[in-house]
């Protein structure tokens, strides 16, 4: 279970980092932006932005609210990452118009999920265990927070 402030966070960070491969069309950034997609998908724990989060804003929020599950997270990570390696190779491959594409798919993605808490990556993973009939609880209560 994770916080769900701390992928918003990450969401804007992503952002940011998005946008500067799009105005720089520099793939070595989009490279850099999959490494971050990647850690987090395999190993959340030391996902840089996570950390970041933690470390920075965590401790001036205080505990959440509620709580979310990870797995969902995961998934929206390894999509990101996708459209983060598709980017990179396209870009330095010359293929501009792919890198410049798969940057803007995964920027429109990144930018829904920090400014309106829409996880497209998450609703995708929520979808399929419905398909497949497991369904996931979408939150829970923090029993550590404070009401």
């Amino acid at each position: 279970m994770l916080d769900p402030r701390g992928p918003r966070f990450a969401a804007w960070l992503t952002t940011a980092v998005l946008v500067g491969v799009l105005v720089t069309g520099s793939g070595w950034l989009a490279l850099v932006q999959a490494a971050v997609f990647a850690v987090t998908a395999y190993r959340p724990q030391y996902g840089p932005y996570g950390l970041l989060y933690r470390a920075l804003v965590l401790p001036r929020l205080g505990p959440p609210r509620e709580l979310e599950p990870a797995a969902p997270v995961r998934f929206a990570q390894l999509v990101g990452l996708i459209f983060a390696v598709t980017s990179a190779v396209g870009y330095l491959s010359g293929a501009v118009v792919v890198g410049a594409v798969a940057a803007a798919f995964a920027l429109m993605a990144a930018f829904l999920n920090a400014a309106f808490g829409l996880c497209l990556g998450c609703e995708a993973y929520l979808l399929i265990r419905r398909v497949t009939h497991r369904p996931l609880p979408a939150r829970v209560p923090n029993e550590g927070a404070e009401a």
